[in-house]
């Protein structure tokens, strides 16, 4: 089991636990699915959360909540647009851009590759522009799940408005969410949507070396998720 697989699953059996209905979702070419990752798209993707999102409708009726953590957070808030039931959010340590999110992640290209940096990362464009899939880090990523990301931003959408909690994971005592997690979470509250966001202690599960958990942020969700009640 990988380092955010862990966390969520704890997650998973203490909201279970609580006597919430929860639905853990391995995307096409993500843990135990069916594919590669090279397979992944997008839209394949978003299919993969409404196929999620009509068992539980059918199975446990009730309130909705998209629940994501980095990425996933874009992921659970293109969806949320196209569904008939206005869902809720739990975000954790969200991205906010997609683009950048991809920026970043392209860094580990130039970082394992000798030579120019620029011209691996004008290569990188130039193959995806074709349509063509790309390696990095020893995934195959298609060019059609770039596109989806690339055009991805957390931003809230009028009219669907809900409630939401924002999770951050920081080591430090005095942390708090950064000036641009701030200005996105003030564009949600503008939009209608109740929430705000809020600094956990713990770790950086999803990038540490070794398997590491964050009790805080388990327990600070379950609060959450309860005030909703």
């Amino acid at each position: 089991m990988n380092k955010s697989r862990r966390m969520v699953s704890l997650q998973s059996q203490r909201l279970a636990a609580a006597g919430y209905a929860v639905l853990r979702i391995d995307l096409l070419g993500c843990g135990d699915s069916s594919g590669d990752f090279g397979d992944a798209t997008w839209s394949a993707w978003r299919d993969d959360i409404f196929a999620a999102i009509n068992w539980l409708e059918t199975h446990y009726p009730g309130p909705l909540i998209l629940w994501g953590l980095r990425a996933g957070c874009l992921l659970a808030t293109s969806v949320a647009v196209d569904l008939k039931k206005r869902p809720n959010f739990i975000f954790w340590q969200p991205v906010l851009s997609g683009k950048q999110h991809w920026t970043q992640f392209t860094r580990l290209k130039t970082a394992g590759d000798l030579g120019n940096s620029k011209e691996t990362l004008d290569r990188l464009k130039q193959q995806l522009a074709g349509g063509k899939s790309v390696e990095i880090a020893g995934y195959s990523v298609a060019s059609s799940l770039v596109d989806g990301l690339t055009g991805a931003d957390l931003l809230a959408s009028e009219g669907i408005n809900g409630k939401f909690a924002w999770f951050e994971i920081s080591s430090r005592p005095d942390a708090s969410t950064t000036p641009a997690s701030r200005l996105c979470i003030e564009q949600w509250q503008q939009c209608g949507w109740a929430g705000e966001g809020a600094v956990v202690s713990g770790p950086p599960f999803w990038q540490t070396t070794e398997i590491e958990t964050a009790p805080a942020l388990i327990e600070a969700t379950l609060s959450a998720v309860e005030r909703w009640q």
